[in-house]
């Protein structure tokens, strides 16, 4: 891999110049790419132009610059991603029709809840998440589901550091969240009334493989009116459902007869 002369590898680089785009902000100049990037505005541009020339950006008609269709194509390919969201799928979409509001699967990335898929409705209750949106583990239903099945260490990494939470209603001390985590573990549900809104509540269970290890979080986000205990042993009953489809055989039809 060639190397700059600094030591950092063009493909580090390059990694850096993706990195500059989020959910919020996913159109960019060469400078905005440049500034949060950290790299000089030439070697910025030199980067944009290899890259758009590969498809995994492309310039929009004001010169501005956006992650390009290859990149999407290439991320599609995420073949855990892909599996457990086309698992779950049929499921959330069933838990969709009952809830009326949002219905998400995340997974754990570093120390963010990342999202598969979210499915929204009109007139659903306010919802910071989106697909392929993160959000850190303390600070939601699905992110502490998460933290609750996480490594001891990255779990005392996370309590060792300053907490911020999004409301007045979350986690300000790691006492008040280790209790939470020890919940979590103890009945096999978050449920945070206004931690990412005051008007919200998150309700998330763990989503188990065929082999028992948590991979994701099922979660829901309702108005804040006392109803999102009640949904719980329904996303048990889904989580449930969705790691038996994830325990079969690669190439086993859901719903069908079990062989003999």
């Amino acid at each position: 891999m060639a190397r700059t002369p600094t030591g950092e590898s063009v493909l580090a680089r390059a990694v850096r110049v993706l990195d500059a785009f989020t959910a919020d902000e996913p159109v960019l100049t060469v400078g905005e790419v440049a500034r949060r990037s950290g790299l000089h505005v030439a070697t910025a541009s030199r980067l944009v132009i290899e890259l758009a020339a590969h498809g995994l950006l492309e310039r929009t008609a004001d010169r501005r610059v956006r992650v390009g269709v290859r990149l999407w194509e290439l991320g599609a390919r995420a073949s855990h991603s892909v599996s457990l969201r086309d698992a779950a799928m049929p499921f959330l979409e069933d838990v969709h029709a009952v809830v009326g509001h949002h219905v998400q699967l995340g997974v754990r990335d570093g120390e963010d809840v990342l999202f598969l898929e979210r499915l929204s409705a009109r007139d659903a209750v306010i919802n910071f998440s989106r697909t392929a949106g993160r959000l850190a583990l303390p600070t939601s239903s699905s992110g502490l589901v998460l933290l609750a099945h996480a490594p001891p260490e990255l779990q005392e990494r996370v309590l060792a550091a300053p907490l911020r939470p999004v409301t007045p209603a979350g986690f300000r001390t790691a006492a008040q969240l280790r209790t939470a985590l020890a919940e979590v573990r103890r009945s096999h549900a978050a449920v945070l009334d206004g931690h990412q809104h005051p008007h919200a509540t998150g309700v998330a269970v763990p989503v188990r493989d065929g082999a028992g290890a948590v991979v994701a979080s099922l979660s829901v986000i309702v108005p804040n009116d006392g109803r999102g205990a009640g949904l719980v042993p329904l996303l048990l009953a889904t989580a449930l459902g969705i790691s038996r489809t994830l325990g079969r055989p690669a190439g086993t039809v859901v719903g069908a007869p079990p062989r003999r």
